[in-house]
């Protein structure tokens, strides 16, 4: 063996057992609860994160372990080649429009680079925009082909950084279009329509949807020539963003359409992991349930988290936290009081009556809050950081988080006030990346074939290496 490559050895089994000791630290059950400041300094000597999953193989050689796979799940975790395969990930929903134009398209390959650098793995995007500016779906079964090659991009850039996406298929609010588009072509087509929920409940409504879920699905990405639902760059689909239907409350309108379409979409592509975009609202099923509401109203909604993740073809749950606009927009303590515990009793319900993964996929603090500074959000993202990690050392179904929303520079008029933008961010950067350095150690579990031979164990109990 040369030099370099015994160099190079060394520091693979120095990685190795350094993993192999932090393993057994989280699996005993710690969980740091201190600021996000305080966090950072507890693993500041780690080797830094490197976005590979290269092993050593029996004869010391560094091997590729990690083939481009679907993830799937199984139980209550993902998995990925029968491996864990917890999500740090993020939220930019413009990916798609700003491919569409040459002159803000470079933004999308730039924003993955950062993104993987920080070790982030999934991105939730939109795949919808109807009628509107630089529509995607300009009426119904009706697309610009410039804009779907747009999306094309986005898809290919993702694989090529190796994060995979969450595809949202349509708006439960206008923006993009959203059910209100819906409505207006199915007006613009004769139909007596009174109300934007009527997209659930209207035959003709729902078979313009199902047309786009096909159309979606069915799509063969024109730079890499692999079909949609072939594609393991897309991590799941999600049947709506942020469903409600308040003009039935009792939750038995959404619950049908939810019924429905999560089944179309297996029956077109049973490959895929399905969710449905809910915000963890409960409902009248779970009367039990409703303290954990950040107000009255939010039962109130038509959602029913429990009894809508239970449907057939759903394979996980979603949820949003946003105290701030929940709550009061005063930021204060209890809004991480309120983080911390509706974080935990969704993922105590996936593990009970769900039996999937719960992936918080929209959580984050407005910088336009009265009371707001940096601190308070890398104390907030550390609170969902430490709940979760705290279920994944017990092998439990907290199945990750995605922030709302990173940013690359030269985005600011896009900001909604939650934009991170990391380079900009040094402290919550930092703890961002701290958070896929821990998870990527659980997700490399076993993955190393060493020469003392590595029996793989149950997924709760840590890595034994004989002779390590």
């Amino acid at each position: 063996m040369d030099a370099h490559k015994s160099k190079h050895w060394l520091y693979k089994l120095f990685v190795v057992a350094i993993s192999l000791v932090l393993i057994n630290y989280q699996l005993s059950g710690f969980v740091y609860a201190g600021t996000g400041a305080e966090l950072l300094g507890k693993m500041e000597d780690l080797p830094s994160y490197s976005g590979t999953s290269d092993g050593i193989d029996e004869f010391g050689e560094i091997r590729e372990v990690e083939s481009w796979e679907m993830v799937q799940k199984k139980g209550n975790q993902f998995v990925l080649n029968d491996q864990p395969f917890y999500v740090n990930g993020f939220n930019t929903y413009w990916l798609m429009v700003f491919a569409a134009d040459n002159s803000t398209r470079g933004k999308v390959s730039e924003l993955f680079k950062e993104a993987s650098s920080a070790g982030l793995t999934v991105c939730r995007t939109w795949g919808f925009n109807d009628g509107q500016w630089r529509a995607l779906q300009k009426s119904p079964s009706v697309y610009d082909e410039d804009v779907f090659k747009a999306l094309d991009f986005v898809v290919s850039e993702a694989r090529k950084y190796k994060i995979r996406l969450i595809l949202s298929l349509v708006n439960n609010w206008d923006a993009y279009g959203g059910k209100p588009q819906y409505v207006k072509w199915g007006k613009a087509a004769g139909l007596n329509l009174t109300s934007d929920d009527e997209f659930f409940s209207h035959p003709t409504l729902r078979s313009y949807y199902r047309a786009h879920v096909k159309a979606m699905l069915n799509r063969v990405n024109t730079l890499t020539n692999v079909t949609y639902k072939d594609d393991p760059t897309i991590f799941a689909w999600e049947l709506m963003n942020e469903p409600r239907c308040t003009s039935d409350p009792s939750g038995n309108v959404l619950q049908a359409w939810i019924e429905e379409i999560a089944v179309y979409v297996k029956s077109i592509d049973p490959k895929h992991l399905v969710e449905i975009g809910l915000e963890g609202f409960y409902g009248p099923s779970t009367p039990n349930k409703v303290q954990f509401n950040p107000n009255t109203y939010a039962q109130q909604v038509g959602t029913d988290f429990i009894r809508n993740h239970q449907v057939l073809g759903v394979d996980f749950a979603s949820v949003h936290i946003y105290a701030d606009s929940w709550i009061s927009q005063s930021i204060s303590d209890v809004h991480l009081q309120f983080t911390k515990s509706w974080t935990e009793a969704h993922i105590e319900d996936a593990e009970k009556y769900l039996g999937m993964p719960v992936v918080f996929s929209e959580f984050g603090v407005s910088t336009k809050d009265p009371g707001y500074n940096s601190t308070f959000r890398d104390t907030l993202i550390t609170t969902v950081y430490n709940v979760i990690l705290n279920s994944t050392s017990k092998g439990g179904a907290g199945g990750g988080s995605l922030l709302w929303q990173l940013f690359p520079q030269g985005t600011d008029y896009m900001d909604d006030g939650y934009a991170i933008v990391l380079s900009q961010s040094p402290s919550t950067s930092k703890i961002i990346s701290l958070h896929s350095q821990r998870l990527a150690i659980f997700n490399s579990r076993c993955d190393w074939k060493c020469r003392w031979g590595c029996r793989k164990k149950h997924a709760l109990e840590t890595l034994h290496h004989d002779d390590l």
